[in-house]
């Protein structure tokens, strides 16, 4: 009996080793592909790309309205608000805050700063929070309009941000001498380094450093929509405008990930967004929204939960796909929604792992030998190990240029950290989504922010 069981668990085991190892391939070959066209790029380019110096202002600078949703925020947002007032520069903009009215503390803290600086204007929306964030921002869309007419000024362009984001001083600088020529700008979010967090905390840096260093480029090569991050992006006003006339409002209240789809709405009215890497000086720093990104496991789930029930799950009913023609556009589109597969191919080779380790263990005691992958697994298993030993090195090369090589160093080990949480993150969107269809109203599930302490 004890053999035939072994038998069955060897079986078993193979077969999931041979459909973890092609999941793995298709996934591998799919994130190569995107490696060799930022890297066929960027051979192409000469210098160090985009510095301030290089970007001509407008006569004319544009006024802005920085747009912050916050929902139990009182321990974040007065250190934001104040930080952003004292290092942004440019001369003309108002930061316009959406907060709830049973949000009792997050109202003091921002009419305290609006009270002394006008520039900060304060908004309660009619309902109960929380809400969604897309609700908030829609509260604060309507508040541009009004505030614009109390100043009898007319907002050019709006900026998103979070409550807990660190503004570069030159942010506005770049959205106004780039909305000439794109209605939608992008520029990248890198996340802070937490000592505390280096594995949980830390996998954010590699992530959002490969993210928004190459994929993010190569969408906009490939001329696919590009999705926004929520912060550090700039929308002209009538661009804006066409989304909430196609939608009746700009942003959808049901939505769990409104700036993704955002930036897929946006292109689908002729606004794509353009990405824009620019750098203060020639080698310098890279002009980016920096802030601290989830610490523990759990507050991790939750948010990549909500990333996954928004973009794979529930994303993909509510877009649906792009125009029939534009393959680079329905090839990111799928690059986004591989997500559900990706950690079943995951849990599979999980599982495969621990069968292989109990099979040997069994033929141990029997003092049987273990019936090894055939060759055509065989040769697939060679194949992801060697994609899997260049996709550790890519991720550890940005790592590296965007913190240097102390940080990726940790880079492999928080791979295996990313995966773990990308699987406690799928049970959950899951039930998130089965929520979604039974009929559930999303509420807005946020995590816990912090501001730095040590920022000018």
């Amino acid at each position: 009996m004890g053999r035939i069981l072994l038998e069955w668990l060897g079986a078993a085991t193979r077969e999931a080793t041979l459909f973890a190892a092609i999941g793995f391939l298709i996934g591998g070959i799919d994130d190569l592909l995107v490696d060799v066209i930022w890297l066929t790029r960027r051979l192409r380019q000469r210098g160090d790309g985009v510095t301030l110096a290089d970007l001509s202002p407008p006569a004319r600078p544009r006024r802005f309205a920085i747009l912050v949703p916050a929902w139990d925020e009182s321990a974040v947002i007065g250190a934001m608000l104040r930080t952003t007032l004292a290092r942004l520069d440019h001369p003309d903009f108002i930061i316009i805050v959406g907060c709830y009215p049973n949000d009792r503390a997050t109202i003091a803290v921002v009419a305290d700063i609006a009270a002394h600086d006008r520039r900060v204007r304060l908004t309660i929306g009619r309902r109960h929070g929380p809400t969604t964030k897309a609700d908030c921002l829609n509260t604060l869309w309507r508040a541009v309009a009004a505030a614009d007419a109390c100043d009898r000024r007319r907002s050019d362009a709006i900026v998103l941000h979070d409550a807990e984001d660190v503004v570069h001083p030159a942010e506005l600088r770049i959205f106004d001498a780039l909305l000439d020529r794109h209605a939608v700008v992008q520029i990248p979010v890198l996340p802070l380094a937490r000592r505390d967090s280096r594995l949980v905390s830390g996998h954010y840096l590699d992530e959002f450093a490969e993210a928004h260093s190459k994929q993010l480029p190569v969408r906009t090569l490939l001329r696919a929509a590009v999705p926004l991050a929520g912060v550090g992006c700039a929308i002209r006003v009538e661009a804006l405008a066409r989304v909430a006339a196609d939608h009746r409002a700009p942003f959808d209240p049901t939505s769990l990930t409104e700036d993704y789809e955002l930036g897929l709405r946006l292109a689908s009215v002729g606004a794509a967004a353009h990405f824009a890497r620019v750098r203060e000086t020639r080698g310098g720093t890279l002009i980016a929204v920096r802030e601290y990104f989830p610490a523990t496991i759990a507050e991790a789930v939750r948010q990549k939960a909500r990333w996954m029930t928004g973009i794979a799950l529930a994303g993909w009913d509510r877009l649906g796909w792009g125009r029939l023609r534009d393959i680079g556009d329905h090839w990111m589109r799928l690059h986004d929604r591989r997500a559900p597969l990706a950690v079943i191919t995951l849990a599979t080779g999980y599982v495969a792992i621990v069968g292989w380790a109990g099979s040997a263990a069994g033929h141990l005691i029997l003092g049987s030998a273990v019936t090894p992958p055939g060759p055509t697994t065989a040769l697939l298993l060679l194949a992801n190990a060697a994609l899997l030993a260049w996709r550790a090195a890519v991720r550890a090369g940005f790592t590296a240029a965007a913190y240097g090589w102390r940080e990726a160093l940790w880079s492999p080990p928080r791979m295996i950290v990313g995966n773990i949480i990308a699987l406690l993150a799928a049970r959950r969107a899951a039930a998130r989504y089965a929520a979604i269809l039974a009929g559930r109203t999303p509420q807005w599930d946020k995590t816990a922010h912090a501001f730095p302490t040590d920022i000018g």
